[in-house]
């Protein structure tokens, strides 16, 4: 797939990044894959959160537990595919010529919000999925124009500038740039915009919370 959207984009779109030579389809498609990998994260837990209760009858019903843990375990399992994706990245890099700078060590401060962000969304859909079971078909094409609704496949200078702001109102906006400049361009990160974004994906996540915990006294009795 990562070699259908870089020609895709690259040849037949020519989106183009500043700084980087139109004809260098290898780096094209590494920046392409970072924000494959910011976005794939959010998207694997998201889509699977509608069914996490659900399909986890027994722990509604039969025994205590902490049902707000269901989705840590998904976001788990995606961080792991995130690693591997990651370690692919950097395989890529090396074998491209690209150079890997300490600014790599700076990724897991980026990854923070999107943790956030992804935990908060998963928390609400968990609850609502209970309660309205098609949710898990709006929840695909949620994610999936999201895809095109944030910058995975072009940088957002590639924007007219009247659309920055409103694209900039998408927390993976500012995570999927970042991530770039700390594992491509070997920038640091926006420090004063890191720690807002921050907040903004605390409060995210505890509303996420907030919704599921008021939503779990019903589960027994619709699942």
């Amino acid at each position: 797939m990562l070699a259908v959207y870089t020609f895709f984009f690259s040849v037949i779109f020519k989106a183009r990044w500043s700084g980087l030579d139109g004809a260098d389809k290898g780096s094209f498609a590494t920046l392409v894959f970072v924000g494959m990998i910011v976005h794939g994260l959010f998207a694997e837990c998201v889509n699977k959160a509608p069914t996490l209760i659900v399909n986890n009858v027994s722990y509604v019903k039969k025994v205590v537990f902490p049902l707000e843990i269901l989705p840590w375990i998904s976001l788990g399992s995606a961080m792991f595919h995130m690693a591997i994706s990651l370690a692919v990245l950097v395989l890529a890099r090396i074998l491209l010529g690209g150079t890997l700078s300490w600014t790599i060590f700076f990724f897991p401060l980026v990854l923070l919000p999107l943790v956030l962000v992804t935990i908060g969304f998963s928390w609400f859909f968990a609850a609502v999925g209970v309660y309205l079971r098609d949710v898990v078909q709006t929840v695909g094409i949620f994610t999936t124009v999201l895809t095109f609704l944030s910058p995975v496949f072009y940088p957002i200078s590639a924007l007219p500038e009247r659309y920055h702001f409103w694209f900039k109102l998408n927390p993976l906006t500012f995570i999927i740039e970042e991530s770039r400049n700390v594992l491509i361009w070997n920038h640091a990160p926006d420090w004063t915009n890191l720690g807002l974004m921050v907040v903004a994906a605390g409060l995210i996540a505890w509303l996420g919370f907030w919704v599921f915990q008021k939503c779990r006294e019903g589960f027994a009795d619709v699942v």
